[in-house]
């Protein structure tokens, strides 16, 4: 089938709409879509000023970013540890892939809780994606931190913990009452903050 003729779509429900044509698409053109997918939805997390819709965009969950993110987080810290610290590097990729499934699975139950309307994998799908700036973080200090004082890689991991903070909270606080944000964005920074630190001090 010719795609040539059809026009790029505007928003992920256009995206959602091209599905149809997966039977008669080729892997490569696949696999180009769902890239083209992530990084549309990577836009609300890399400028939250973008979630006017309070994350419309990203209720419409997908798993393949969250998976990346995750992995490539894993990954990193998983290279960067060594035989000065106390954890192996497989042990460092379980803690990581583990704490962000269980700390998405959290964080969602306690949304819940507080009687906010929202699914496990939009909760997945949103936290994930905004482990993005956490990723730079860990790669930044993986490659150049041991030449840096403990107190200059203070200043990436606060940066990208705030950026990626402030990129989840303004999704999680719309779905509960207005009464009980703040405990329903106090997991949030929890999480952000401990995959920040552990980040740095791996």
């Amino acid at each position: 089938m010719d795609y040539t003729n059809q026009k790029n779509p505007q928003n992920y429900s256009q995206m959602e709409d091209l599905k149809t044509l997966d039977l008669e698409e080729s892997v490569s053109e696949t696999i180009m879509r769902d890239l083209k997918m992530i990084a549309y939805k990577l836009k609300y997390v890399l400028i939250p000023k973008e979630q006017e819709d309070n994350g419309k965009e990203l209720r419409n969950w997908d798993l393949w970013g969250p998976l990346i993110f995750c992995l490539a987080l894993a990954m990193t810290l998983s290279f960067k540890a060594d035989s000065t610290t106390n954890s192996s590097k497989s042990d460092v990729f379980a803690i990581i892939f583990v704490l962000i499934w269980v700390g998405a699975f959290v964080v969602t139950l306690n949304a819940q809780l507080l009687g906010g309307k929202v699914s496990f994998f939009q909760s997945v799908c949103l936290l994930g994606y905004c482990v993005f700036p956490i990723n730079i973080e860990a790669i930044i200090i993986a490659f150049i931190g041991s030449y840096l004082p403990f107190v200059v890689k203070l200043i990436p991991v606060i940066i990208c913990f705030a950026w990626s903070a402030y990129s989840s909270v303004g999704f999680m606080a719309s779905l509960v009452p207005p009464h009980k944000k703040k405990l329903a964005v106090y997991p949030v920074f929890l999480f952000y903050l401990f995959l920040s630190w552990f980040s740095l001090i791996v």
